[in-house]
């Protein structure tokens, strides 16, 4: 079952639960999942890839308003925004710990046989697309600064 099939059927589950909180996160997911589907050149379809860059998003999107709102001294919304987030990346891989973003990021960099800084483009392109869903991209970006710079 693809995650478009996934998060259709937790919806009903949602429903039958009376779980409101969810309820709402899963809507807003499919919501974007069947604008990725219809628009320009998607051919109706949604790769899994797809649908886990969308979820990727709009957990940093979450993430971000709840900064926002915390910053703003609204609590209220703050929490309404990390329990869509907590919704948001059940459907995500397992983050890394920056243990495991930096064994992964080595072996990357070995792979493209980086020598320096100067490879730094190399790097981010195989490793955002290798670690996505599963690390942030500034926490990537800094780790892979800092690796390339002791080469």
């Amino acid at each position: 079952m693809d995650l478009f099939d996934t998060v259709s059927s937790d919806i009903k589950a949602a429903m039958l639960a009376r779980d409101k909180v969810r309820l709402e996160a899963l809507r807003g997911i499919k919501k974007e999942f069947l604008e990725a589907k219809s628009a320009p050149g998607a051919a109706g379809g949604l790769s899994d890839d797809a649908a886990m860059k969308i979820l990727v998003k709009m957990a940093k999107q979450r993430r971000e308003s709840a900064r926002i709102y915390a910053e703003q001294n609204r609590p209220e919304l703050a929490e309404a925004e990390l329990a869509e987030m907590a919704v948001i990346e059940q459907y995500l891989p397992k983050a890394l710990t920056p243990e495991e973003l930096d064994a992964e990021l080595r072996r990357i960099v070995a792979e493209t046989g980086a020598k320096g800084p100067a490879d730094m483009g190399r790097v981010m392109g195989a490793a955002t697309k290798a670690l996505a869903g599963r690390a942030d991209g500034r926490a990537i970006s800094a780790a892979v600064k800092e690796i390339l710079n002791s080469l």
